[in-house]
């Protein structure tokens, strides 16, 4: 599944304890117990010389930057791989005689905190008994009203009895009229009782007589259900088709993580695999989908209606069976591989007047498929690839096998009229949740705990085939800029998770979709791929894939095979970085030809006591350095101690993490800083990236200089790259929103942020040229935009003159590309006028992404009487419940609208929770992306006193995240509010 926030990263790191270079050239490496020493010593020697190594070895992505966008970069790599892949595709990279795995003969015993995730047992999950199993459904859905929203069904489970048992406990959640029979040995037997417990959402069926053990047994159950509007189970969603004014709706499922139970009694729970029968009765002007092809469409007497039968599945977890059906049309192709001799159908479904906007979708599809066929060594295993748009959706899709389901703006894209920014956006999506189809639906993870192995790895590799087809996009620079630095802002709380978190039930299932799972997750899952090397990383993966086909497994299996391809025990470094919470921050020191590297376990509090620094990780150093070799390069691969020491090092010039490879943050000496900062010429994109991201989270947590950043900084108005630029922008909003509540600093900053974004936003001006790429496109709009925020005049007049000429009939007179832009500059700069046109705007809009730029516009409004109306529409009916999000999260952002977010939010927080509480999905997402930005100590006491009485269970994570973001925005604040006052005043932006 793709969380709809925003897009993701990952990284990667690794770590050695003793090396002699003078008794061989080669990396010797000793793994003595961290217990009797904590600091080695490296002597590379001071006549080697080498300008840029890369430790990490083998992939070096290509640039992502930091928290928004794309950027550009190359790999090299073997082309013997696969050799019957298309010549559309770009080669495999292969196994790296640098990779710090490739001489370990054995890996060093790491020590746990108290972080650490414990291996998980049934006992400690909240389970179904394990005396009866499912083997095979038949389901029928029937009676759909679509007036009343009710619907009929009937469902007839093989299960296998293991002990015998006088009574059968399946999942059912919010279904009615439940009746119940099972059929043992020719012999029926109705259910004496059905005892409901809604809030473990089971039923028991008691019986009269026990029932034997049996290979084979039937269960039948009717019930009926209704078509919720909370977008999970059977539900449905309201639309207008383009042209009309009358709203109709269309109705689909979504069952993960635990909603299967909500359209019909299952046994929902992912290592109870079974394989599926399916029909439902429809009317005859309907189409219907599933996972698997339409066999039959037969005619009801009634003669309206019409029963479809779809073939049997394979055997499958019950949150990836899916149906849907309406008035749907669609795009078609084929995939341009075979597949048992056949070429295997692709088509985007929509509802009426939209299928022509899932051709870039369809396009991507087809040969995302063919290329993950390739790179997993198994082909794809279903006859089909259904793709479909919903209208009211809680995330960004969702990887049912073979009938995917999208959010419209995740699926939909419309060349020259929709953002580009979309474009990107589709792609990957699509990418993402057609990985699933071999990693997550072939094999499945076990339990809800390893749900990482399902979703970091969809992360990763779908950035892997998106870069594969859009070399330009510079995707793994986007990684690094947001991926990656989405992942470091949650793994930097105290309030994070183990990525390999404990689940013990449905409540908590839901909450652990979040950056850990998909960022962190991913950023390991990069790690490791540049250590073992690509080639041989997707090999294991392979063997993975082929060894626990249509079954389910745990990390430990995915290890197991990693190692087998690789010849390293990969889990003994891996098993810390999935089962420990947070990551290191290395401390440098530096002498004239000495550096000392202490690593810490890194909090954005900045109050890291002895307890919370226990771990001890294994990291990957990546230096680069002017004085080493390749022979050297491997003396100081990796750091698996608290603290060692290079000597022998010419520190002119140096960089830790080189291409930012590793999940980690470095803190160097201030001057060193000040020098890479003038050494800019030298760094890659992601190493610009990343320079810039740590020195706004070092800033932050008090282990660096919020001056030192601002520096920084001032230094880059030359810059020229997108992802960079993002990353620039990141880092000065967030310095704007922790200080910005003080006038003076705020005034200031808003006059550097004018001379920094000024030169660039003028050089690149307004105007699109034939030849711009992806990236200039994106850094056209970004600058604009922070030009704009800064008061530039001629960009603001610009934008008001395009916003009125759009008004006024002229939609030409605003470039795609712009729009988000352009209407921001036009809510913040006006008043009413504008924000009711805008409003109207969003009433109207039809395209894909058009209601979601004119809600993130409406966000920039300052007039407090529009701010309160917003959030009353926030609430209102005219914004599905699937983008409140948007409201809350860009007026969070406003300095003018925060006061009044929080005071909504105290004060309205009952009908908020009615509102949202139907999917606690949209809930805990409501309130990490709308309380997290706050820098008042009033308000976070506010906060904290608020919430304490109330019964969290669904969003007490998300409570807990927005209440160590703001504790350390309060801290920076109080610490360095003097500090930026003072660095405004010497550069001359305060008097």
């Amino acid at each position: 599944m793709q969380t709809s926030l925003p897009w993701i990263a990952r990284t990667s790191r690794f770590s050695c304890s003793q090396v002699s270079i003078s008794r061989r050239p080669t990396l010797l490496v000793s793994f003595a117990a961290r217990t009797t020493r904590t600091a080695t010593n490296v002597n590379v020697g001071a006549a080697l010389r080498k300008r840029y190594i890369t430790v990490l070895g083998t992939f070096l992505a290509p640039g992502f930057s930091s928290t928004s966008s794309t950027s550009t970069s190359t790999s090299t790599s073997t082309s013997n791989c696969h050799p019957s892949r298309s010549r559309h595709t770009r080669p495999y990279l292969g196994y790296h005689s640098k990779s710090p795995f490739r001489r370990y003969s054995t890996l060093s015993t790491i020590r746990h905190s108290e972080y650490t995730t414990a291996k998980m047992t049934r006992d400690d999950r909240d389970v179904l008994p394990e005396e009866v199993k499912p083997v095979h459904y038949d389901l029928s859905i029937f009676n759909i009203d679509n007036k009343a929203f009710t619907y009929s069904g009937t469902v007839t489970v093989d299960i296998k009895i293991t002990k015998e048992t006088s009574t059968i406990s399946i999942n059912v959640k919010e279904l009615d009229n439940l009746k119940a029979s099972v059929t043992v040995g020719g012999a029926s037997h109705e259910a004496a009782s059905i005892d409901v417990d809604s809030k473990r959402e089971r039923a028991t069926l008691t019986f009269s007589s026990p029932l034997q053990v049996t290979e084979l047994a039937k269960l039948k159950l009717d019930f009926t259900g209704v078509l919720n509007n909370k977008m999970a189970g059977f539900y449905r969603s309201e639309y207008k088709v383009p042209g009309t004014t009358e709203a109709t709706h269309m109705f689909s499922t979504q069952f993960e993580s635990c909603d299967a139970r909500q359209a019909f009694p299952c046994f929902d729970e992912p290592n109870l695999k079974a394989t599926f029968d399916f029909s439902i009765t429809v009317p005859n002007s309907w189409t219907a989908l599933s996972n698997m092809p339409a066999i039959s469409e037969t005619p009801e007497p009634s003669g309206d209606l019409k029963v479809v039968r779809f073939e049997t599945s394979p055997k499958m977890s019950t949150y990836l069976y899916a149906w849907a059906c309406g008035e749907f049309e669609y795009v078609e192709t084929t995939t341009e591989r075979k597949y048992n001799g056949v070429q295997i159908p692709v088509r985007v479904y929509t509802t009426t007047g939209l299928k022509e906007q899932g051709q870039f979708a369809l396009e991507n599809a087809a040969k995302i498929v063919d290329y993950f066929s390739e790179v997993f060594d198994i082909d794809y295993p279903l006859p089909k690839v259904d793709m479909l748009a919903v209208h009211e959706f809680s995330h960004g899709a969702m990887e049912n096998w073979g009938l995917i389901t999208y959010r419209t703006t995740a699926v939909l894209y419309e060349e020259g009229k929709s953002d580009p920014r979309y474009k990107n956006r589709v792609a990957y999506v699509v990418a993402h949740e057609l990985a699933h189809q071999w990693f997550g639906n072939l094999v499945t993870m076990d339990w809800w705990n390893e749900l990482w192995l399902n979703e970091g790895f969809a992360t990763w590799v779908g950035w892997l085939a998106i870069d594969n087809f859009y070399p330009d996009w510079d995707v793994w620079g986007q990684f690094v800029a947001e991926s990656m630095q989405t992942g470091f802002q949650l793994d930097s709380l105290r309030s994070s998770h183990p990525i390999e978190v404990p689940v013990r039930d449905a409540l908590e299932v839901d909450q652990i979709f979040d950056h850990i799972s998909y960022l962190k997750g991913s950023s390991v899952i990069r790690m490791l791929s540049s250590a073992l090397g690509q080639q041989t990383f997707l090999k294991g993966v392979s063997n993975y894939l082929k060894k626990h086909t249509y079954a389910n497994a745990t990390t430990d299996a995915l290890w197991s095979a990693l190692s087998e391809a690789s010849g390293q025990d990969v889990n003994k470094i891996m098993d810390l970085w999935i089962k420990t919470t947070g990551f290191p921050v290395l401390d440098v020191k530096e002498t004239a030809d000495t550096l000392t590297i202490r690593q810490k376990r890194f909090l954005s509090t900045g109050d890291v006591g002895p307890e919370d620094d226990e771990t001890v990780w294994w990291v990957p150093l990546g230096l680069t350095s002017e004085s080493l070799t390749t022979a050297s390069q491997e003396a100081v691969t990796a750091l698996n101690e608290k603290e060692t020491s290079i000597s022998g090092l010419n520190t002119d010039y140096y960089k830790l993490n080189i291409g930012q490879n590793g999940f980690y943050r470095v803190n160097y000496p201030v001057e060193r800083f000040a020098k890479l900062g003038t050494s800019l010429d030298k760094l890659s994109v992601a190493d610009r990236i990343g320079l810039v991201a740590d020195a706004q989270a070092l800033a932050l947590s008090g282990d660096g200089s919020t001056s030192s950043l601002l520096s920084l900084l001032q230094g880059m108005k030359e810059e020229s790259n997108f992802l960079v630029w993002q990353t620039i922008a990141t880092a000065l909003s967030a310095v704007q929103g922790a200080f910005g509540s003080n006038a003076e600093i705020k005034a200031g900053l808003k006059k550097f942020a004018l001379e920094l974004y000024s030169p660039a936003a003028e050089k690149l001006g307004w105007t699109f040229a034939e030849g711009d790429d992806f990236l200039t496109t994106q850094l056209r709009g970004l600058l604009i935009g922070a030009a704009a925020s800064a008061g530039h005049e001629s960009i603001i007049a610009e934008a008001k003159r395009q916003f009125s000429a759009y008004f006024s009939g002229d939609e030409s007179a605003i470039n795609a590309a712009l729009k988000l832009r352009v209407f921001r500059i036009a809510i913040a700069e006006g008043g009413k006028d504008e924000y009711d046109q805008v409003w109207a705007e969003y009433l109207k809009a039809t395209s894909p992404d058009g209601k979601e730029i004119t809600l993130q516009s409406l966000g920039k409004v300052k007039d407090a009487d529009l701010i309160n109306d917003y959030l009353e529409k926030m609430i209102g009916d005219k914004i599905p419940t699937q983008n409140t999000h948007y409201v809350s999260s860009s007026l969070a952002l406003n300095s003018d609208a925060k006061p009044l977010v929080w005071k909504f939010v105290k004060e309205r927080w009952d009908d908020i929770f009615k509102l949202l509480s139907g999917n606690m999905v949209l809930l805990d997402r409501f309130v990490r992306v709308t309380l997290n930005k706050f820098s008042d100590e009033t308000i976070l006491e506010e906060m904290k006193a608020f919430f304490e009485p109330k019964d969290q269970r669904g969003y007490d994570r998300a409570v807990r995240v927005a209440i160590d973001s703001v504790s350390g925005n309060v801290s920076w604040k109080k610490r360095d509010e003097k500090v930026v006052e003072e660095w405004l005043k010497e550069k001359g932006y305060l008097a």
